[in-house]
């Protein structure tokens, strides 16, 4: 039995997950197996069950598609293989041959694809295909539901004698109907068939003519149906044989049967298989449905859900087209509890109902929808107290209900629970309830419980603010329009908004107004410096999402132009090293320009040879100088060769005294590269961080992250890739 109760599972409206679930089950044995899904008691035996439903969903979205495991349902057959002298029918055994194909065909599957599929290998290895099974059966049985004509000698002769009389039958028959149709005995319609044997229509007129029996008239009573005397004749013959026949399948069946026995374990555990395959199917088919996704199981005491939906909400809102707003919500050692207030019809019901029913989902074998980053962790109890439980039948008040229920809370209430308290305190006077609310939530918050509850009392908030790992929350509202805009926001109390939504709905300004005199001051002091506050941050929120877009427009600018700058750069240095060419070309040409002139002027060769060779010596020496020339002749090469060597000896003298600091610093190195790897496997990645595709040398900025989707940005393009694609360069530091 599970630790989590009944009620808890109503309050959360768990069954109508499982109904959910149970509509993609392919069999019925399947539909009521998952009907009847409770949490897990033991994470151990949880981990297994959520590792098999991840494997089969992920089947989804490659080729290696898991085969049909349409089964039948043989619960009858092995009801009656344990009852001893029964025999089975041929479909029975035919459903029987089905399952055990099934099952040879999952077994090689899994044995194939092991490394794809590790928990759904391992669940297969508990089951052992007997082949001899499938052999007697297939000797025996055709695939067409008959006994086979070899299955004994007996029958095949019986078969034969059973043709041959039939044939007789047919020619008999023949005879006797061209016999009496050549003298005009017959109807126009000749003959007919009735009891599957056929008979000869003849004229009223005529039946004392024809010998035969009379099995039967028309309507109107002017034609007869006989059966022909030899036709009788051999037709009690054939029935003979077919009982021959009847009694030697009964007695192969039996045979066959009793064979089969030994195997029921196996059918029981091929069924039982099957079954539990037919439900992880289905949770990995409601998981895709729902984007649903396996959180890391924490070891520490901590739950986070990044972007959870309410499931039985998204798929209602998905059906009509409609957007639902997901909840971002963190319990931990320094975040115990979260007390949520603000007005009706804001979603604080909704929110502490999606974190119990994912949390409960989540127990019980099935992924849940949330963004692929978040965790949680296994609670030995999940306890809850959600909506109006007033009960007739044992005439209780809605706060005596309540009060029996706190009374259970604060008796089943440890550190490995989480507890669930929607309009804490309601029901009594509003000072004496919320009084007696406060010891309450003071008790499990003494005894290191996580959880959530919803009030609209004051001194509950301020109790909140005072207990150092309780945090209030709220849930934002336009302030304008006082429409709830669904959104969580934790660190602050909300208004309960009550007056102005009041005059929303129409009730009219002075008898708010008297409403307002009768409250005390403070009171309204209170949630009215409230609702300032929470319409100032919601101000401030509208006005950081502007920045923000303003900043991304920025910054997708600013790398436009760096790219731009880029492209210049590349085509300036092109340009500085052509001019540099035609600079060097024009001092060339001007030297070559001012020794023929010199020559025009003096006419002196031997002078312009020997400012030529000079001139030529000198631009060699530069050369030479940027391009040593290679050593030629041998002593050349073993002056080359003495010199290399002293360099070398240098550079292994350098080495060994280097080398016990370049070890020191390579250690330092890759405890440094280790904490940082460590640093970036755990990262969250969010908005604006610095980040490339692993294998790739190229950096971008992410855009948006959707989901297991990440948007980024090279500035002069966008593309789209997967979160476990991504490697950190640098996060995002907002100044």
């Amino acid at each position: 039995m599970s630790n989590i109760s009944e009620k808890t599972l109503i309050d959360l409206e768990f069954n109508t997950i499982l109904q959910s679930v149970s509509e993609f089950c392919i069999s019925n044995l399947g539909k009521t197996e998952t009907l009847q899904i409770k949490p897990f008691q033991t994470l151990e035996k949880l981990k297994p069950e959520l590792e098999e439903v991840n494997e089969y969903l992920s089947t989804f979205e490659n080729e290696n598609k898991i085969p049909n495991h349409s089964f039948d349902d043989i619960q009858k057959e092995l009801h009656l293989l344990s009852i001893e002298n029964s025999y089975l029918e041929t479909t029975s055994f035919l459903k029987i041959l089905n399952n055990s194909t099934i099952i040879f065909e999952l077994l090689q599957f899994f044995k194939k694809f092991r490394e794809y599929h590790p928990f759904l290998f391992e669940a297969s290895q508990k089951i052992t295909y007997q082949k001899q099974l499938v052999l007697s059966i297939e000797k025996i049985i055709t695939p067409f539901g008959e006994v086979q004509e070899n299955a004994s000698t007996l029958l095949k002769q019986l078969r034969k004698e059973i043709n041959l009389v039939r044939s007789k039958i047919g020619g008999s028959f023949n005879k006797a109907l061209s016999q009496y149709s050549n003298v005009g005995y017959l109807d126009e319609i000749r003959e007919s068939v009735i009891d599957n044997q056929r008979v000869l229509a003849v004229q009223a007129m005529h039946r004392r003519k024809i010998k035969g029996s009379l099995v039967g008239s028309s309507k109107t009573g002017s034609i007869v149906f006989i059966a022909p005397e030899a036709t009788l004749q051999f037709s009690r013959e054939l029935q003979n044989l077919i009982y021959e026949e009847h009694q030697e399948i009964v007695r192969i069946l039996k045979e066959l049967t009793n064979s089969l026995r030994v195997f029921i374990p196996d059918l029981n555990s091929y069924q039982n298989y099957l079954t539990k395959l037919d439900v992880t199917a289905a949770k990995a088919m409601y998981a895709k449905k729902i984007n649903g996704c396996f959180p890391k199981i924490t070891s520490e005491k901590r739950i986070y859900l990044r972007n959870a939906y309410h499931p039985i909400l998204l798929v209602k809102n998905n059906q009509q087209n409609l957007k639902t707003v997901p909840q971002t919500l963190e319990l931990n050692k320094n975040q115990q509890i979260i007390v949520i207030s603000g007005p009706n019809a804001g979603g604080k019901s909704i929110a502490l109902k999606t974190i119990g029913l994912l949390q409960v989902m989540f127990q019980s074998g099935l992924l849940i929808p949330v963004h692929e980053r978040s965790e949680t962790f296994f609670f030995e109890k999940i306890l809850t107290d959600i909506g109006d439980n007033q009960s007739i039948e044992n005439q209780l008040s809605t706060y005596s209900y309540r009060l029996k229920n706190m009374r259970n809370f604060l008796r089943k209430c440890n550190n490995n629970t989480l507890f669930l308290i929607d309009e804490f305190g309601t029901g009594s006077d509003p000072e004496l309830g919320g009084a007696l609310a406060e010891i309450f939530l003071e008790e499990f918050y003494t005894k290191g419980a996580f959880g959530i509850i919803t009030t609209h009392y004051a001194n509950l908030k301020v109790l909140a603010s005072e207990l150092e790992n309780v945090a209030n929350a709220n849930m934002q509202f336009n302030e304008k329009t006082l429409e709830p805009l669904y959104k969580l926001f934790i660190g602050q109390a909300g208004s309960s908004f009550t007056f102005e939504v009041a005059q929303k709905n129409g009730i009219p300004f002075s008898l708010i107004n008297k409403a307002k005199k009768r409250v005390e001051g403070e009171k309204i002091r209170l949630d009215k410096t409230i609702s300032k506050l929470q319409k100032e941050r919601n101000k401030l929120q509208q006005t950081s999402e502007i920045l923000e877009k303003v900043k991304s427009k920025a910054v997708a600018q600013t790398d436009s132009l760096t790219v731009k700058q880029q492209k210049v750069q590349e085509k300036l240095e092109s340009f500085q090293e052509l001019y540099d060419n035609n600079l060097k070309m024009l001092s060339l040409g001007r030297k070559v320009n001012e020794l023929i002139h010199r020559y025009f002027q003096t006419n002196n060769k031997k002078q312009l040879t020997t400012d030529f060779n000079k001139w030529v010596a000198t631009e060699k020496t530069k050369h030479l100088k940027k391009n040593p020339p290679k050593p030629k002749t041998k002593l050349q090469k073993e002056q080359v060769k003495e010199k290399k060597q002293q360099v070398e000896k240098k550079l292994k003298t350098t080495e060994v005294e280097v080398l016990t600091e370049v070890i020191k610093v390579r250690k330092t190195k890759r405890i440094a590269a280790v904490k940082i790897a460590n640093q970036k496997a755990n990262y969250i990645f969010k908005a604006k961080d610095k980040v490339r595709i692993i294998g790739s040398n190229s950096c971008g900025t992410i855009d948006k992250i959707e989901k297991k989707n990440v948007f980024i940005n090279y500035g002069i393009f966008t593309t789209k890739t997967t979160l476990n694609k991504l490697e950190l360069v640098e996060p995002f530091k907002n100044n």
